[in-house]
């Protein structure tokens, strides 16, 4: 009986490294999509991960939705969540870094400045972007609109989007004429092309910030910024997380 009792304890003991382990939850920016999947593929434990704008991600955290690492497409919604008493978003690593582009579907004649762009959409045209006021993209397009003098002439054609994949899928479906998206959206979509390269001193910088909310998350931000995850983040169409630091 004992030496049932111990083979017993030994099995037992053998079968809990066989056992699921369970998934960490990341509420992450959308224009992350593809990069982050093949990350998680590389990250040795499971991930789960939700794809929203950052304004609608960093609301769901503020909430108290279960998440174990959230990571932004910008540095504002962070802050935000640490005056909402998100205490680990003081500690946001900036894991990724991105430019702004110009996009139209495939085939489209390049814009060599971008006082023609209200003579390439015409009166019925309508731009792409993320909306102002919660989708990170949507506020550098914006930012970049007013350094050029075009934000107020343009407003009534714009076609504002819950996050930036869907400002580019607006323009790869040919729905609109052009869109403003990250360089890495352009990369994740054959039906665009890139038609004007937005200069990075019209708009604020955009980093991808990242934060752990729970102490199983701190392992997945750490790895964000090792050469592996880096490299993944490259080949998307990102910045790395130190350029031009």
């Amino acid at each position: 009986m004992i030496r049932f009792c111990a083979l017993l304890t030994l099995l037992c003991g053998l079968a809990l490294p066989l056992r699921a382990e369970a998934p960490l939850t990341v509420f992450a920016a959308a224009s992350l999509r593809g990069a982050l999947e093949e990350i998680a593929e590389a990250f040795p434990a499971p991930l789960v991960v939700a794809y929203g704008g950052s304004g609608t991600m960093a609301r769901q955290v503020a909430a108290g939705a279960p998440a174990d690492v959230v990571l932004l497409a910008n540095t504002d919604w962070m802050d935000w969540l640490s005056d909402q008493g998100v205490s680990t978003a003081e500690q946001a690593q900036i894991v990724a870094r991105n430019h702004l582009v110009l996009i139209a579907p495939r085939g489209t004649a390049a814009l060599s400045q971008p006082a023609d762009l209200p003579a390439r959409l015409g009166r019925m045209g309508r731009l792409a972007m993320g909306q102002r006021d919660a989708v990170p993209a949507g506020s550098y397009a914006r930012e970049w609109l007013t350094h050029e003098g075009l934000w107020e002439s343009l407003q009534s054609q714009l076609a504002e989007t819950d996050n930036v994949r869907a400002a580019l899928a607006l323009v790869a479906r040919g729905d609109t004429p052009f869109g403003v998206v990250y360089a890495s959206d352009a990369h994740a979509e054959e039906d665009v092309q890139i038609v004007y390269e937005v200069p990075a001193d019209t708009h604020a910088p955009i980093t991808y910030p990242a934060a752990a909310l729970t102490p199983e998350g701190t392992a997945l931000v750490d790895f964000l910024i090792t050469q592996k995850a880096q490299t993944i983040l490259e080949d998307h169409g990102f910045l790395r997380a130190d350029h031009g630091s």
